[in-house]
């Protein structure tokens, strides 16, 4: 496809509102003429921070940077021989790591896809990082589906992380500019790439609740990681962007309390039954403590052996 024929082609998809309505594609380029003043037929590369404006947005993201990293290595040790370029992104489209061969750097670094640009969709139209962005989900990008005809070389497909409230915090990226790109080797890189953002986004999860329990929400094929953040009282004090929508959790939910056990439904008859179990799974712990020595637990809880003998005969103890 030549690029004035691309050009003349978005133009008239994009002015298709039917068409912007049932397709991700031909909405992103509608956002691209309509909201950003975009034209896909214009000379334009990415924007490209200074080295001040690079260096804070790297310490903004330290944490990210420091989560994301093995996994970033990891993801190009697979498939960075095969012409790929990675990129990881802030949620502003901000590429703060990038891995690629030296071999390749000539052709990535003339469209754009270096560290300290901007893929946002104002910044270059529709494109795997700044679609992914705006549409808050997992895109593939194929040559013709980018806006600007000047980036029909391309192929990508990209992965939107989220922080420990569920809100974009950052996307990763696999691009090439490989003339044999085609659908299925991109589904099967948009799985690699899909599955190390859930990686990272349940790195960074447990980092923001280092001193919480984390617990797996059951149920489901979920690509992203569901997850609560539990305290010592059964309180919910986090949740993932997974199990924010499998619970229907919110903000205000947690915020006002909820107890993870009510969340998952487990079975839980009275209050009395829950001072029961509460109270059983404390002198387990005792117990366990004690190497199932009784008199060196009953010592640890400050009461006679009798009591204790008491106390789990009660609790079926044995």
């Amino acid at each position: 496809m030549s690029m004035r024929f691309h050009a003349d082609h978005v133009h008239t998809v994009a002015a298709d509102a039917s068409a912007a309505a049932s397709s991700p594609v031909a909405a992103s380029w509608r956002r691209c003429l309509t909201l950003h003043g975009l034209s896909p037929e214009e000379d334009r590369t990415p924007g490209r921070l200074t080295e001040a404006e690079f260096r804070q947005a790297r310490a903004r993201a330290s944490v990210l940077i420091e989560e994301a990293g093995g996994e970033i290595d990891r993801l190009f040790a697979l498939v960075g021989k095969g012409g790929c370029c990675l990129l990881l992104t802030d949620e502003r489209g901000i590429a703060l790591e990038r891995r690629g061969a030296v071999g390749d750097d000539r052709d990535f670094r003339g469209v754009g896809l270096w560290s300290g640009t901007v893929w946002s969709e104002a910044s270059v139209g529709t494109n795997g990082i700044g679609t992914a962005l705006a549409d808050e989900r997992s895109v593939v990008i194929l040559r013709d589906q980018h806006f600007l005809s000047q980036n029909t070389r391309l192929s990508c497909t990209t992965a939107p992380i989220r922080d420990h409230t569920g809100r974009i915090a950052a996307a990763l990226d696999i691009s090439t500019c490989r003339d044999d790109a085609n659908e299925m080797t991109m589904s099967i890189l948009s799985q690699a790439v899909r599955d190390a953002a859930a990686r990272v986004e349940a790195g960074l999860f447990r980092r923001a609740f280092s001193a919480a329990r984390i617990l797996l929400v059951p149920g489901g094929n979920r690509t992203m990681p569901a997850l609560l953040a539990v305290d010592r009282d059964d309180l919910v004090l986090g949740a993932t962007r997974a199990a924010r929508q499998a619970l229907d959790l919110d903000d205000r939910r947690i915020a006002g309390g909820i107890a993870a056990s009510d969340l998952l439904q487990e079975d839980r008859a009275d209050g009395r039954r829950d001072l029961d179990e509460a109270e059983r799974a404390a002198l387990r712990r005792v117990l366990t403590r004690a190497s199932g020595n009784v008199s060196r637990a009953a010592d640890l809880l400050g009461v006679s052996r009798a009591t204790l003998y008491r106390k789990m005969k009660k609790l079926s103890i044995n």
